[in-house]
């Protein structure tokens, strides 16, 4: 039950942060859902990070890795609402618009989980 409880904790903690990031971000680039990019990035760079720190054999509790991973990730990306936004560029006949926020999520976020790893194995030497 305890485990449940960090989850649950991760998840409050990663839902705020998201919200808090996602909007500084929109509020200083409102032509373009650049808070859920950032948001989407960072998120791609901190799981492939914890992850592959892991396989590295970097000792982390099961609590602490759930805690982060399923808990504040999970809270923190924004997998809905970079499909809501896209499709509303599609609604809204912004098609350009709607080809880069797809690439631009899906390459970076990409490239984030193998900097992520990259790191990791940089720092378990």
């Amino acid at each position: 039950m305890t485990h449940i409880l960090y989850i649950g904790i991760g998840g409050f903690l990663g839902a705020v942060s998201r919200y808090m990031l996602s909007r500084y971000v929109n509020n200083l680039l409102p032509a373009f859902p650049f808070g859920t990019l950032v948001v989407n990035i960072i998120g791609s760079f901190v799981l492939g990070f914890i992850i592959y720190s892991v396989s590295a054999g970097k000792s982390i509790s099961p609590e602490m890795r759930d805690f982060i991973t399923i808990g504040m990730l999970g809270g923190f990306t924004t997998m809905s609402a970079f499909a809501y936004e896209s499709f509303r560029m599609i609604e809204l006949n912004q098609m350009m618009l709607f080809a880069l926020n797809i690439a631009l999520n899906v390459i970076l976020c990409v490239a984030a989980v193998y900097a992520g790893k990259e790191l990791a194995l940089i720092i378990s030497g």
